[in-house]
């Protein structure tokens, strides 16, 4: 399935979108490794839904605007994507701090959102569980961490990013230190806010995850009312990745449930 590049100016940042397929809109958020290819989970959820890829403002080929602070103000940003792009009723996935983005931005208005999903989000604390600290490990502890299956990890390592890829790895680090640095991938006030959110929700999980531990789930379902939580055994941090297709069935199939 083909997919489009496209880039626009929104309050003031020129983004990058992906965009591919065709029927309800399913707006996907990306994690900290940024969004430089249409991956093959993205294929797949096009084959139901048209699925639209921004990268943040800060990230891989999108400007990086003197406004980008923290979280908030990304949080904000996308309600002015939702509203550029005339999105209604738009299904709102997102993984790691792009799960947490998803929350961030469900809390402060979500007239406009059919379903959300967050993948293995960061935001929260949960006490006696702690996170991976992504800042201080190299390339090699980066990959292993971020699989359970190895193999994943040796396919990533075997091959070395060009110095155009190097550059955007700086560039997307530097953006999720902004974001993300102190208190480390934690919002303080984010838990008081979640009872806000009254679209259907869907956690998803990966029992192996080292990134954010799986035990976030159980904490994060009980913050988010009439939310589900849904652990995928044998995956770690990217089960869009590792487990692409039971990760497109739980998805289509919330969605489809949504939309009832």
């Amino acid at each position: 399935m083909s997919f489009t590049e496209s880039t626009e100016t929104i309050t003031g940042c020129n983004v990058r979108f992906m965009r591919g397929g065709k029927g309800a809109p399913l707006l996907f958020l990306h994690g900290s490794s940024g969004a430089a290819r249409w991956a093959p989970f993205m294929e797949k959820l096009a084959e139901s839904h048209e699925v639209i890829v921004p990268e943040h403002p800060g990230f891989g080929a999108s400007g990086s605007p003197e406004w980008l602070d923290g979280m908030s103000d990304l949080a904000f940003f996308y309600l002015d994507v939702i509203d550029h792009l005339g999105l209604d009723r738009v299904n709102l996935v997102g993984g790691s701090i792009g799960g947490w983005l998803s929350a961030e931005i469900a809390v402060r208005n979500q007239t406009k959102l059919n379903s959300l999903t967050v993948v293995a989000p960061a935001g929260i604390r949960v006490k006696g569980l702690r996170k991976g600290d992504v800042f201080m490990w190299n390339a090699e502890e980066t990959a292993r961490n971020l699989f359970h299956d190895q193999a994943y990890a040796e396919q990533m390592l075997a091959t070395p990013p060009s110095r155009e890829g190097l550059e955007t790895i700086l560039k997307n680090k530097l953006t999720t230190a902004k974001l993300a640095w102190e208190p480390r991938f934690y919002n303080p006030d984010l838990h008081k806010w979640l009872h806000r959110i009254k679209v259907p929700t869907l956690i998803i999980w990966g029992d192996s995850d080292k990134v954010v531990p799986a035990g976030y789930g159980p904490a994060l379902r009980d913050l988010i009312p009439n939310s589900r939580l849904e652990i995928i055994e044998s995956c770690g941090h990217l089960p869009q990745v590792e487990k692409s297709d039971r990760f497109v069935q739980l998805v289509d199939g919330f969605i489809r449930e949504a939309t009832r």
